[in-house]
């Protein structure tokens, strides 16, 4: 059983697409999408084991995938790891901003260097991949690059020094579509909600009891998938959204819409997810109750 997409499967053949955080969760998903796709993937993390082991994957399941261990908050290799990949691919088609991390803190709590490497994860870091695969070849061939953002519309209490850099890298995908554009390259991000990731058995044991109950807060009353992120960014690096630039999707289940204290939400199971990962690790944080799962 390969990886069930809504897309036809020769959507980027012939294409060579950065998978920034490919290693896994959110962008491991998506790599396999792209890779069942028709891509090359380009997959870039800090941790080899990570990146080989998704490798190995898609190649079993038929794909294509090189990989390249970089930090992307270090301006030095992020230029030497983009020059690389130049010299293995030629071309870039597509990139896929998603490397990023950050941990469950009040603000007054959160020292200037847990601020500052929060900020250069997930906003100097993403600035950084764009900027150089933009400079060293993207600007002459055009092409689409994707940012992977965070439901901060209302403040991030919990995580504001993440919410500060995700809204940062929403204003910097709207100038860079603008700036951008008449080379012929595009810029948008997705905004993920409440994502049933890998990632989330990462937070200590603490704030884990606290995601068990946020479906409560999500209107279609239940969790994202993975697969339910990758495909809106497939659709924006396809040739489908050629006229979409400088944007930012949600994918929240209207979550981000609203006060439960002004319309509280009737509990339901009307929604069904699209679960189109076979793959997927679902987090094991969900597995302790049945009653608090994803979906």
């Amino acid at each position: 059983m390969g990886y069930r997409s809504v897309f036809r499967p020769d959507l980027f053949a012939g294409r060579n697409v950065i998978v920034t955080g490919g290693g896994s969760g959110i962008g491991r998903c998506t790599a396999h999408e792209l890779a069942s796709l028709g891509a090359r993937v380009v997959l870039i993390g800090r941790k080899e084991d990570k990146l080989k082991n998704v490798a190995a994957e898609i190649t079993e399941d038929g794909g294509q995938a090189i990989w390249f261990t970089c930090d992307i908050r270090e301006e030095e290799a992020v230029k030497n790891t983009v020059a690389d990949v130049y010299k293995a691919v030629e071309v870039v088609h597509g990139l896929v901003n998603n490397a990023g991390g950050q941990f469950p803190s009040p603000l007054a709590l959160i020292s200037q260097k847990g601020w500052e490497t929060v900020v250069r994860t997930n906003l100097t870091g993403g600035f950084l991949m764009a900027r150089e695969v933009f400079m060293q070849g993207m600007n002459r061939n055009g092409g689409s690059i994707v940012n992977i953002i965070a439901d901060m519309w209302g403040g991030m209490p919990g995580m504001g020094h993440s919410g500060a850099a995700r809204a940062g890298m929403d204003n910097f995908t709207k100038t860079a579509a603008f700036e951008w554009g008449c080379t012929g390259v595009r810029v948008n991000a997705v905004a993920p909600g409440w994502i049933a990731s890998s990632g989330m058995d990462t937070y200590p044991e603490s704030f884990k009891s606290t995601i068990r109950t946020l479906r409560a807060a999500v209107p279609l009353k239940r969790m994202g998938e993975e697969a339910e992120v990758s495909a809106a960014i497939c659709f924006l690096l396809s040739d489908a959204a050629a006229f979409i630039s400088g944007d930012t999707l949600r994918i929240d289940g209207a979550a981000s819409q609203g006060n439960i204290a002004i319309f509280p939400l009737p509990d339901h199971t009307h929604s069904k997810p699209f679960d189109g990962f076979h793959r997927a690790v679902k987090p094991a944080l969900f597995n302790e109750d049945s009653d608090d799962a994803s979906h």
